[in-house]
């Protein structure tokens, strides 16, 4: 069967010809990506070249010392610190969304200072949490230099993150789900929880995954608020270090550089492998949505 409106490439050009500011617009768009594509190889290429051929087994024997400088406690307490941001940052976040989003009235100015808010605590530096973290949860609270504090600082990190792609998974939810809840009989609580909330977390899930991608490269705010001990933590109160913090600090000793290439790679495996899986359960969630209103 022959294929309507199918477009080849001499088509293509000969419209660019006629439009020479398409033409460039669609070469500076080519070449961004281009850019973009290179570095980012650039970058991982760099690092695996540089780390892999140092990745030994005595990296990731269960103590650290300085003649094998394992990786492993610095990994476990990684592990322990998204989980135990999350588990903080995620629920406030997404009741937050809810709340802004499905139960505050139009226009509501209290809702623009929060969004306000949301939006003026993405953007100031890591470095500025840390010290409030260390003020407040070390020393105020007393938790000092813990597990605790470093998850507490990293949730209100990462709060304003899960909070507006939350916001932003409802607003894509169709109205007319609700309608429909709504003419079903079903109460607010219920359309919110079992209609509206279930078709957003695809778009919840991606903020989480940008969250625990902030997590696990982040080391300002966890050298002052989480202590650099290379011991695995035996609870929220003991001192650690993540495998960012850990590849800071052997890095600046300037004895490890080669260990600190190889922590890289391995931090850069966690991350590929935590976005992967949050992405596969993002996908089996939306699809099973799809299959059950179908």
């Amino acid at each position: 069967m022959k294929q309507i409106n199918l477009t080849t490439f001499r088509d293509k050009w000969n419209a660019y010809k006629h439009d020479p500011k398409s033409l460039l617009l669609f070469i500076a768009v080519c070449l961004a990506a281009a850019i973009t594509l290179a570095a980012l190889a650039f970058v991982i290429i760099y690092i695996l070249v540089k780390g892999v051929p140092y990745l030994t087994p005595e990296l990731f024997q269960w103590e650290y010392n300085t003649e094998n400088v394992s990786l492993m406690p610095a990994l476990i307490n990684t592990l322990y610190m998204a989980a135990l941001s999350l588990l903080f940052a995620v629920p406030i976040g997404i009741f937050s969304a809810v709340y802004l989003n499905e139960y505050a009235k139009r226009g509501n100015k209290l809702v623009g200072v929060v969004r306000i808010t949301t939006e003026t605590l993405s953007g100031i530096p890591s470095i500025v949490y840390g010290l409030f973290g260390s003020l407040f949860f070390v020393k105020f609270v007393g938790f000092g230099l813990s597990l605790l504090s470093g998850a507490l600082t990293l949730s209100i990190m990462i709060l304003p993150l899960i909070m507006r792609s939350t916001e932003e998974a409802l607003l894509a939810v169709p109205d007319s789900y609700r309608e429909g809840s709504f003419g079903l009989g079903a109460g607010k609580l219920r359309t919110v929880f079992r209609i509206v909330l279930p078709s957003a977390v695809p778009g919840i899930l991606s903020g989480v995954i940008l969250g625990i991608g902030r997590i696990v490269g982040e080391s300002a705010a966890l050298i002052f608020t989480a202590g650099t001990v290379a011991e695995v933590a035996d609870s929220v109160f003991s001192s650690t270090r993540t495998l960012s913090v850990h590849m800071y600090s052997i890095s600046t000793e300037g004895l490890y550089i080669n260990q600190a290439y190889a922590t890289a790679v391995v931090l850069l495996v966690v991350v590929i492998i935590i976005n992967g899986l949050s992405s596969l359960v993002a996908k089996k969630l939306g699809g099973d949505k799809n299959n059950g209103q179908n």
